[in-house]
């Protein structure tokens, strides 16, 4: 019987799963539709460095398996029982404020930019949003919890599309009004890092990278938005024009 058969089960204790390196990434999957969590516990298993340590199929079983199992990465629905509204929201957040070095990739079939910001607003670091059905294969799904475990980010170029299109719609913004110091602490942010971690990689002061960043703001439009907001509204503009054509 595979062992990822089941629903709501930690998994990997008492000797049920081979051994495995070090390195290996531990991670927990919440996902309430069956065949789906089937074929993603077989993505994740059929990866060398990866371990599925736990499956649940609800948020309150997922709560409960992540201290249970202590996952590097949760790979979670969007919307799953008891309400199948924002749960994997939920589920990040907590994880934010009680487990901040826990990563977490959210599978969700919506590009509605309201989701990504909302699983972004506390910061990018170790987070990412995958459309599902663009996760065709295990390659871009194990990429993404391989760059959430390093503290990394990843969110779909749709859902960064989305946004773009949307706040075009009402206001005009253009990244190559920024300098290239500017264009440069953008880039730093855009891996997630704090302004501290900024001035430290850059070897200025954190005064400067604040003041750096609010010009950045500005210059994008983004100077009435809450901070948190403005901070990955502009990361996200940042990765659009990163891609190609872009």
């Amino acid at each position: 019987m595979s062992r990822t058969g089941a629903a709501d089960q930690p998994l990997g204790h008492g000797g049920a799963l081979p051994s495995r390196a070090m390195a290996t990434i531990r991670v927990v999957l919440a996902e309430d539709h069956g065949l789906l969590r089937e074929g993603v516990s077989r993505m994740i298993n059929g990866q060398e460095d990866l371990e599925l340590v736990g499956v649940a199929s609800d948020l309150p079983r997922l709560l409960a398996l992540i201290p249970e199992t202590s996952p590097d990465v949760v790979v979670t629905d969007i919307r799953m029982p008891p309400t199948g509204t924002d749960e994997g929201i939920q589920a990040a957040t907590w994880l934010r404020h009680n487990l901040p070095d826990v990563g977490v990739v959210v599978l969700s079939q919506y590009t509605s930019p309201g989701y990504a910001l909302s699983l972004l607003e506390q910061g990018s670091a170790g987070r990412a949003y995958l459309l599902k059905e663009r996760v065709a294969g295990a390659g871009e799904l194990a990429d993404a919890i391989r760059a959430v475990a390093r503290g990394g980010s990843v969110i779909d170029p749709l859902v960064v599309d989305e946004l773009v299109t949307a706040r075009a719609r009402s206001r005009r913004s253009d990244i190559s009004w920024l300098t290239p110091r500017e264009l440069e602490i953008l880039g730093e942010m855009a891996q997630g890092k704090s302004n501290a971690a900024i001035a430290e990689a850059l070897s200025v002061s954190e005064r400067a990278v604040e003041k750096h960043t609010n010009a950045i703001f500005s210059k994008l439009g983004l100077s009435e938005e809450k901070d948190t907001n403005r901070r990955v509204k502009a990361v996200l503009v940042y990765l659009s024009e990163q891609r190609p054509g872009g």
